[in-house]
Order: C-alpha cells, then sequence, then structure tokens
C-alpha cells in the first residue's frame, strides 16, 4: 500500500531534519526543494525565479520567505498549480514524505495521507537556529518571524487555512521536547499504526 506524509513545520523546529530521518527509518522517498526543480524544469524557467537563489537574491531563506519566489501573482498561481501535479504525481508513484508546500491540501483527497506539524518553544527554535543554521541570535528571531509569517500566508493564500490549523492535522509534535531521532520516531510510529506497515 502507497501512503504519503506530508509534514509541515515553523522555521526553527528542525522539521526538514525530521523529515528526512523519517524517510530514512521508513525507507520511503523524501521530496523537498526536488519539488521546486522539477517545476522548474517543466515549466522551463530558472529555480531563481520559483525558489532561492543566493547568487540572485542574497540569501539563502529567500525561498522560504517567497515559496513560489517574488514574481507576479500569475506566475505564483502557475507555479503553484504546476507544483500540485508533481506533487500528487509523486505520491501516486511510491510511498513518501513530503515537506511543506500546501501538500496537506493538495493530497486531501488522497485516504492515505498522515499529516504532521512540527513546533518548539522559541527558546529551543533560536537555539536551532544559532546551533544548526549557523544564524546570530538576532538574525534568528528575524528569520523565525519572516519566515512564519511568509508560510503561513503561502498556505493560507493557496489551501484556505493556515499549516497549524488543527481541523487538518493528524499529529503534532514538539521536537524541541523530543529531538529530532525522537520526533522522527514519534512519527514513523503512528504512522505505521495508521498505515498497518509492518
Amino acid at each position: 500500500m502507497k501512503y504519503t506524509i506530508v509534514l509541515n513545520r515553523q522555521f526553527g523546529s528542525l522539521g526538514r531534519q525530521v523529515a528526512q530521518k523519517v524517510a530514512q527509518l521508513l525507507d520511503i522517498e523524501y521530496y523537498d526543494r526536488d519539488i521546486v526543480d522539477a517545476t522548474a524544469k517543466k515549466m522551463g524557467v530558472p529555480v531563481s525565479k520559483i525558489s532561492d537563489s543566493e547568487e540572485s537574491h542574497g540569501g539563502k531563506f529567500f525561498g522560504m520567505q517567497f515559496p513560489l519566489g517574488n514574481g507576479s501573482s500569475e506566475l505564483k498561481d502557475q507555479i503553484f498549480d504546476e507544483q500540485e501535479r508533481i506533487i500528487m504525481n509523486l505520491a501516486d508513484k511510491s510511498s513518501c514524505i513530503v515537506v511543506g508546500r500546501c501538500a496537506d491540501y493538495v493530497l486531501r483527497n488522497n485516504e492515505n495521507v498522515l499529516n504532521v506539524f512540527i513546533y518548539a518553544s522559541y527558546g529551543s527554535r533560536i537555539k536551532n537556529c544559532v546551533d544548526v543554521l549557523d544564524l546570530a541570535p538576532e538574525e534568528a528571531l528575524k528569520r523565525i518571524k519572516e519566515v512564519d509569517k511568509a508560510r503561513d500566508a503561502y498556505h493560507m493564500k493557496y489551501a484556505k487555512y493556515l499549516p497549524n490549523d488543527m481541523n487538518h492535522i493528524h499529529v503534532m509534535l514538539d521536537s524541541g521536547t523530543l529531538g529530532v531521532e525522537g520526533t522522527a520516531e514519534a512519527i514513523v510510529s503512528v504512522a505505521k499504526k495508521k498505515f498497518g506497515i509492518e
């Protein structure tokens, strides 16, 4: 049986690292930035038009603040439509975990989906930003605010609800309490029960 785990997260909660660990533990595909690459290829536009480009946008967090680039609204809608098709095809192809990109909304009609939201306290998130993402504390505070706001706006625009809306989430976990390994193991445990994985 094919299944998909969708993981949304607060900035600094190390959701990406958790997702990578889940993919490893369950031996399933992991999709994140590859969706951006595939979208760019399909649309015949540079990746910098869609997501982060250090050279042209001055910072590796550009794509987190502007998940669909900073172009026109029409272009953003076209990009979202293409990403939607790609996510649906990936979920149809094999079991996988997808990070962000409104995949919970895109796959809302799929039965075998587990929607997860990863959060952490401000203290934990700032520590992660400093220790793992190599940000200065003041920059960490700024990025937490900016990226969370951008992700909320993106999700609201296309899904019409916030990424942490409990009406659309099956599991919420505090990575600051459990750590990356513990959080991943908890998700794996729930997935095994939900999908009947041996």
